[in-house]
């Protein structure tokens, strides 16, 4: 028999990948369990009407996120107009804003008591609610409107590269033979970029389905409120995990029209001095320049406009709560789970990357995409999973040492700040694998080899020849996980500890008493936070020089 080469690779990677599979094989033995008694009281009752809600909402936000993030791109890449240079990165900004803060700001800022209906009944002379009609918020359609305010950025990113790499190209020849702008648009631009937006899409409708913050707060049942609600309300586990599986079911089935969609994503590359002399955008004047600077700001000042000024307003009058035992705590216990999951994941995915270079079979091309499979799972599926399994590996430890050693070892993981950062690692491994693949394929393809060839042991070629000059790539992944880590609420909101709050929960906890004024100084510090990664994404969409007509 042939002796394997690299044994603890393939250990390390059947580990990674079993570690990653628990929380689903948890819960697929979960809903499998019991009687079945409350299968019949979810397919009448609650499935229904989660079921036609999650994807009455699914629809609505992917037609905002589509509608605002194509339209932007276009005008963006297409056109030359006032501010276009700025709005090309502040376009992005709005992902510095957590879902659930948007959903906080914006019932604020709607609110009867908010200045929007204040305006409105002071220019009118309403006096009451009853004089005049106003939108509710606190609706499907509303929170639709939140979700793609601030979700929009993913389909802007993804059309945007397209429309740059070769939608201008394209749309040149066409103008040439004719054709007017609206027919470029649509006949030329939309086709060559729709397997762009549907990845974007479906990595909006995976955000929309794991929020829990946003929809519970508007008072939209969800699946996810659902899970919630069947479990803490009915204490139906076996229930929670059955709608969790429906929920699956929902996520696999985005994920293979993204799979799809990708296989026909193809880009032409043109020689170098080509791509440097794009063809130029086109000059808007007047009406036409200020309805696209319009276009384009609206995006902006409800996705990052609003959210700042409520929670800056709100903050800006509770400055003590920023010197509060409170959300010091918090503010630390956020940045020791974010860092301990971001360096524990940058080891898991430069694993699973030494695998893939060392090991290049099927078998360990496979584990390697199970083990990236955590970022499609909504937090809450990941952490109702891991919270059982943990206990069962609790109480196993628990029983064996009642048995054998006569001492009782208590909960090890459950409940504890460990098993938030393993449920972060599960579902955040897949970013940082993705950004460190990207750093590893603008290396010299030989250069490993390279340096093997002169005598090195391939982990003495990767510390010394790969990682340094890795290190953007590390970087850039370690910011991507921390910040993450820092807006998840999901997971956090099921595991954590009592006791124990993050910023996020801190957030979420105010929220849920109906005082967000009290929350104004952690939503800050979330924004805050989140804004590093968005500045750097910035940074590189500034760079963009290309000519004017």
């Amino acid at each position: 028999a042939r002796r394997d080469p690299h044994p603890y690779i393939r250990s390390a990677m059947i580990a990674i990948s079993a570690i990653v599979l628990l929380p689903v094989a948890t819960l697929v033995a979960i809903a499998l369990s019991g009687d079945g008694s409350d299968w019949p009281h979810l397919v009448s009752t609650v499935l229904p009407g989660a079921v036609a809600t999650t994807i009455y909402l699914l629809i609505l936000v992917s037609v905002g996120t589509v509608s605002i993030g194509v339209t932007s791109a276009w005008l963006i890449v297409g056109y030359d107009f006032p501010l276009r240079r700025v709005f090309s990165w502040a376009l992005v900004l709005p992902l510095a804003v957590p879902p659930y803060l948007a959903a906080y700001a914006f019932a604020e800022f709607f609110h009867f008591t908010g200045p929007v209906q204040g305006l409105l009944r002071t220019a009118f002379g309403f006096t009451s609610i009853h004089d005049y009609w106003f939108p509710d918020i606190r609706s499907t359609p509303g929170a639709a409107i939140v979700l793609s305010c601030v979700l929009y950025p993913y389909v802007y990113l993804t059309s945007r590269v397209v429309f740059l790499l070769q939608g201008r190209n394209i749309a040149d020849v066409a103008r040439t033979l004719g054709a007017g702008p609206g027919k470029v648009f649509w006949r030329i631009l939309l086709p060559v970029a729709r397997p762009a937006i549907v990845a974007g899409t479906v990595l909006v409708l995976m955000e929309t389905i794991n929020d829990i913050g946003a929809s519970e707060y508007l008072g939209v049942r969800t699946l996810t409120f659902s899970v919630f609600s069947t479990w803490l309300n009915r204490g139906s586990l076996e229930g929670a995990a059955q709608i969790a599986m429906v929920m699956l079911a929902l996520v696999f089935l985005l994920l293979a029209v993204e799979q799809r969609a990708r296989r026909r994503q193809r880009f032409h590359t043109g020689r170098a001095t080509h791509m440097k002399s794009r063809p130029p955008r086109v000059v808007l004047r007047g009406v036409g320049a200020t309805t696209a600077t319009v276009a384009v700001a609206l995006p902006v000042l409800f996705g990052f406009g609003i959210p700042i000024y409520v929670f800056g307003a709100y903050a800006s009058r509770r400055l003590d709560r920023f010197f509060t035992p409170e959300l010091g705590s918090a503010l630390l216990n956020s940045v020791i789970t974010a860092t301990l999951t971001a360096v524990l994941t940058i080891t898991v995915a430069l694993v699973l990357l030494n695998a893939v270079r060392l090991v290049r079979t099927r078998p360990v091309g496979a584990m390697v995409r199970m083990a990236s499979i955590g970022y499609a799972l909504p937090g809450t599926i990941l952490a109702l999973g891991l919270l059982f399994a943990l206990a069962r590996f609790d109480n196993t430890v628990d029983a064996f040492a009642r048995a054998y050693v006569g001492v009782s070892t208590g909960l090890l993981l459950t409940g504890t700040s460990a098993a938030v950062v393993l449920a972060c690692t599960i579902r955040f491994v897949a970013l940082a694998e993705g950004a460190l693949r990207s750093g590893l394929e603008k290396l010299p393809a030989n250069l490993d080899e390279a340096a093997r060839s002169l005598g090195q042991s391939p982990a003495r070629s990767a510390g010394l020849v790969l990682l340094p000059l890795l290190r953007p790539a590390i970087f850039t992944a370690a910011v991507l996980v921390f910040v993450d880590t820092v807006k998840e609420l999901s997971a956090t909101i099921l595991l954590r500890p009592f006791g124990f709050n993050t910023l996020a929960t801190s957030v979420y906890e105010n929220a849920s008493r109906a005082v967000i004024e009290e929350a104004a100084p952690a939503a800050i510090l979330i924004i805050v936070t989140a804004l590093a990664p968005v500045v750097l994404l910035s940074n590189a969409l500034a760079a963009d020089k290309e000519a004017t007509l």
